[in-house]
């Protein structure tokens, strides 16, 4: 398969998945394969202190047909920044990410994948979070909230892993760290007026490991980001959309 072939750049996001990250690109590959899509996968370890990485390189290994990039950073550098990189390191006209921690379900990838090429930015929401708990949900409807306010859009949801543009996402990419960076990127392809998609998805908690969205680090990012769009929708207001 050569360069110019590859639909989909897959960049899956690992630090510390030991348990999950086999089941991830698996389900990345049965999904892609499923949907009849060209892709290749871009797999970043984000300094991981478990044994991610040789399951990761047995995984490459075992799979020859599979194109696939793996870069192992020296120092933790955050899901932001490792989104980015990957953008660069791959090669698809379409860019997804898939987290290491195996909360999609292969249906769920299917979905999302098979709508490749509808808009140029598909945004995923899970129309049923009882799965998570409830101050989880609260949290979550009140950073859409807060988003959809300071950036006078009305999205439903900003942390469903959009899929778009990997130009855009070189192009535009954000300057968080941590889960922050999806509301940063989505508002402002908005802004640009690229069209978009909004689809419901299923998902479920993950089977093993303990969740990063809560902590001081991920919180930090969101109040990055929402500082980031206020910001840009001032400089909209006084300088009209550049």
């Amino acid at each position: 398969m050569t360069e110019e072939e590859i639909q989909l750049t897959v960049f899956v996001a690992c630090y510390n998945e030991e348990p999950n990250i086999l089941k991830t690109l698996e389900t990345v590959v049965a999904a892609s394969r499923e949907v009849g899509i060209s892709f290749e996968i871009v797999v970043i370890d984000d300094a991981s202190k478990d044994h991610s990485v040789e399951i990761i390189q047995a995984f490459q290994k075992s799979h020859p047909d599979v194109r696939f990039i793996l870069k192992v950073n020296a120092a933790n550098e955050g899901l932001g920044n490792n989104y980015a990189e990957a953008a660069f390191l791959g090669h698809g006209t379409w860019y997804r990410l898939v987290c290491g921690d195996n909360v999609e379900p292969k249906e769920t990838l299917v979905k999302v994948f098979s709508q490749t090429g509808k808009a140029d930015l598909i945004i995923p929401y899970r129309p049923d979070e009882s799965s998570r708990s409830g101050f989880r949900q609260f949290v979550s409807k009140i950073f859409t909230w807060l988003v959809n306010f300071t950036s006078g859009h009305h999205i439903r949801y900003y942390n469903g892993l959009p899929l778009t543009r990997r130009y855009y996402v070189m192009r535009w990419h954000s300057n968080t760290h941590g889960f922050g960076f999806q509301a940063d990127l989505i508002t402002r392809l908005l802004d640009r007026g690229v069209s978009y998609l909004e689809i419901p998805v299923e998902g479920h908690e993950r089977a093993a490991g303990n969740s990063t969205a809560l902590t001081l680090r991920n919180m930090g990012s969101v109040a990055h980001s929402l500082l980031t769009l206020v910001i840009r929708r001032m400089s909209k207001l006084v300088y009209g959309r550049s």
